[in-house]
């Protein structure tokens, strides 16, 4: 199941990660990038892993390790632990980043390319088809800054681009990155509702109170609800072929795919 909501929580804050793990994320993203100060990360790596090596109970833990120098050792100090469901990397500019990780991984783990310069964005469609790599995401408050970027519609263009990278790598659509501002509902909200419509699914959240804003932007309308309903009924057990509907629209197995998409999470949301 796609997660929906990915928790930051800061890799030196050990008594917040059982928190978050009862917060109801998705998943738990322990941070030990840019919410960790540099004197603090030695500390905050052995915390981590303190943590993932024992029994864990909640969602999947992922961790975003740092980028250059200390990369390898986080990956080195991490990678092999029970607890661990994927590594989230930064700055990732080239697949030759991720071959050199890949002898330290164990079977199975995957990794979480994050996207963040004009670099890695060139590189995306290649980054995304890389074997070890679960999903793709966009760093774009570093994008932002990199490119000078000033207009949600140049903002959109990147994201678009992710969209169609992983859905063409076969990887889950992307999640949303943060929303700085824990206070501001309504903006999350709609930005949320904007990015789904993009074609993005789920976000990264800083506070365990915007993980319910995120499941509602992301819930189907009663509209749409009762759209899929109709179409799941008018197919019956036919998958291909078009579908007269009762307003005299016809749908064919691409639609009906959709629809059952849309009754599913609303059903999971429901519960």
């Amino acid at each position: 199941m796609q997660p929906l909501t990915w928790l930051y929580v800061p890799g030196d804050r050990p008594e917040r990660f059982a928190k978050a793990a009862a917060s109801g994320a998705d998943v738990v993203l322990v941070d030990l990038e840019d919410a960790v100060a540099p004197a603090d990360k030695d500390r905050a790596r052995d915390a981590v892993a303190e943590y993932l090596a024992g029994p864990l109970d909640g969602p999947p833990v992922h961790v975003r390790v740092n980028a250059g120098d200390r990369l390898a050792a986080d990956v080195h100090a991490l990678a092999g632990l029970p607890g661990l469901a994927g590594l989230r990397l930064p700055k990732v500019e080239s697949t030759d980043e991720l071959d050199a990780l890949v002898p330290l991984l164990p079977d199975g783990l995957r990794l979480w390319p994050l996207l963040e310069s004009a670099r890695g964005l060139s590189e995306m469609d290649r980054i995304a088809a890389h074997p070890r790599v679960g999903g793709i995401g966009l760093g774009e408050q570093d994008l932002i800054s990199a490119l000078g970027i000033t207009s949600v519609p140049a903002l959109d263009h990147l994201r678009l681009r992710a969209v169609l990278a992983a859905a063409t790598a076969g990887l889950p659509a992307p999640p949303m990155s943060v929303h700085p501002d824990v206070r501001d509902d309504d903006g999350l909200r709609d930005t949320t509702r904007h990015g789904r419509g993009l074609g993005m699914f789920g976000r990264s959240v800083i506070h365990p109170r915007q993980i319910p804003v995120v499941r509602e932007a992301f819930a189907p309308t009663a509209a749409e609800r009762d759209r899929a309903r109709a179409i799941v009924d008018a197919a019956g057990a036919t998958t291909s072929g078009a579908i007269a509907l009762d307003d005299g629209t016809f749908v064919d197995a691409p639609i009906v795919e959709r629809a059952l998409r849309v009754l599913d999470l609303d059903a999971r949301l429901a519960g």
